[in-house]
């Protein structure tokens, strides 16, 4: 599990100026903050890098030469957007205008995120500086030399590779990338005129930089080399992006957003293909867009809302789960602070830690903590400890096919599952008439929630550490077998807490 801060968006750049500091200085402070907030929110990583390492340039420096070599980057002379105000070339992203094939108003240079397609500046219709807003100074279209990736070049085995049995592709994602091939791919120019970023490896362009596009999909290679070389194997790599070299097959994922399914299902496969020999992505999991109150989120148009600030009012575990439920893997979703804490109240805190916390306080108050012997197994204990074994087969069966929100719905439907068999056995009233039913109620009861805590542990982490310890086991949850483990009878039990606060309403702020 790899990955990286992408430090060489034109945007840093901008930014680093506005602020009086240099990019260096400016991106460190902001891959601190991101890994502070992987960590928070419970995310791990093999190795979270960033680009802007000396590994990752010289990867980036030959790729590029391999690609030169084998004729799959060429040069050639460009328009290129230039303020006369600013009096510079300006970043892809900061020249808005209208996008030519759908009308949009406000698409970048880059891409229009209305209908998805990737676009370059001098295709915009009345194109405008997004620096200094200046209505009155019309851009120019400056003639000046780059470098293409020649992806018409690679059409043909890019189109075999698609049209392999991709079944196991979200629609959408399969669907956009096809119909780039069915438009026809174009060469696409992977540097620009500035001093940021990657160098180019050829004597002469010594003012131009390889384009963020280009170098940051090789951050995720990049990546796999620094941490074999920081796990003192510098040659692991290759199992991981060598075909055929492993004993194993190799399937690699890429966990995306839609705006960026051109970028990992044609240009990074073109790369691979053309530099040879490595492994292409097995799978490309892209989500569509989660809007913020309607609108799309995005910080460069101030329409964010900061993660760390989130976990600082409502906790990890909270956040992790209203956004797994509402991921947008098929189609776009809201945000909204209101359906956050409605989930956290009426899902987490009613069902999943209402069962919970029921059993566990009946087990301290009537059995003093100490898990009963079971006497035969009812129809009812079996069918409820079959459910159990169905939720691990189907949850990791829907984990293993990237169906995270499904597998957390089959995960909370074991919880409810397990609320109606509590309430049907009514341990509360058995014990008044049959104390051993109502142990081994309550036995049963207890292997259900051992279960439950390893179903969500991939989605709510912190909390199944927390059950974990209740159920009087040690060392870290995430580290056990993915499979039902019994709790021995005669075991006993710590006094426990609720899993989760119940949020009585949004914090005022955020209204």
């Amino acid at each position: 599990m790899v990955s990286g801060s992408d430090e060489h968006g034109t945007p840093i750049l901008v930014e680093s100026e506005r602020l009086g500091i240099s990019p260096r200085d400016f991106v460190a402070n902001y891959h601190r903050q991101i890994c502070e907030v992987w960590d928070r929110l419970g995310m791990s990583w093999d190795l979270y890098t960033e680009t802007g390492t000396a590994n990752h340039y010289r990867i980036t420096q030959d790729f590029f030469l391999t690609l030169y070599d084998k004729g799959y980057i060429f040069k050639d002379s460009m328009q290129s957007a230039y303020c006369p105000t600013d009096r510079r070339f300006l970043p892809d992203r900061y020249v808005e205008g209208t996008c030519p094939l759908c009308g949009y108003t406000g698409a970048r240079g880059d891409q229009c995120d209305n209908c998805g397609h990737t676009l370059d500046p001098v295709d915009l219709i009345d194109a405008k500086c997004r620096l200094c807003g200046s209505k009155d100074s019309k851009l120019e279209m400056r003639m000046t030399e780059h470098f293409f990736l020649d992806l018409p070049k690679l059409q043909e085995p890019l189109q075999a590779w698609l049209s392999e049995n991709k079944g196991y592709w979200r629609p959408n994602t399969l669907a956009f990338a096809m119909n780039w091939l069915k438009e026809g791919l174009r060469a696409r120019a992977i540097t620009r005129d500035l001093d940021w970023g990657v160098p180019i490896p050829l004597e002469g362009y010594e003012d131009k930089r390889i384009y963020v596009w280009f170098d940051a999909v090789i951050g995720y290679f990049s990546a796999s080399v620094e941490w074999a070389e920081k796990r003192g194997a510098p040659e692991a790599w290759k199992n991981w992006w060598i075909p055929g070299l492993s004993d194993t097959e190799v399937r690699s994922y890429y966990f995306i957003g839609k705006d960026n399914i051109p970028f990992h299902t044609i240009i990074w496969p073109a790369m691979l293909l053309g530099y040879g020999n490595r492994v292409l992505p097995y799978d490309v999991p892209a989500n569509e867009f989660m809007t913020m109150s309607g609108a799309k989120a995005s910080s460069s148009r101030g329409n964010v809302i900061w993660t760390k600030d989130v976990l600082d009012k409502y906790g990890a575990d909270m956040l992790r789960y209203y956004l797994s439920a509402t991921a947008p893997e098929g189609r776009d979703s809201d945000f909204t602070f209101d359906e956050m804490i409605r989930r956290n109240n009426d899902e987490l805190v009613a069902t999943y830690g209402n069962v919970v916390h029921r059993t566990l306080t009946f087990l301290q108050s009537k059995f003093g903590g100490v898990l009963p012997q079971p006497q035969p197994l009812r129809a009812a204990d079996k069918e409820i400890l079959a459910e159990l074994e169905r939720g691990f087969e189907l949850v990791g069966k829907n984990i293993s096919q990237c169906h995270f929100k499904e597998g957390l719905n089959t995960a909370m439907n074991v919880a409810r599952a397990a609320n109606r068999y509590l309430d049907e056995q009514a341990p509360w009233k058995q014990i008044k008439v049959d104390r051993e039913a109502a142990g081994t109620t309550i036995y049963v009861m207890l292997q259900i929630i051992s279960g439950l805590r390893l179903l969500f542990c991939p989605y709510l982490p912190f909390s199944s550490q927390k059950l974990h310890g209740y159920l009087g086991f040690e060392g870290d949850v995430s580290a056990q077998p993915w499979q039902a483990v019994e709790i021995p009878a005669g075991t006993t039990l710590p006094k426990p807490a609720p899993l989760f606060p119940k949020i009585e309403e949004p914090i005022a702020a955020e209204k």
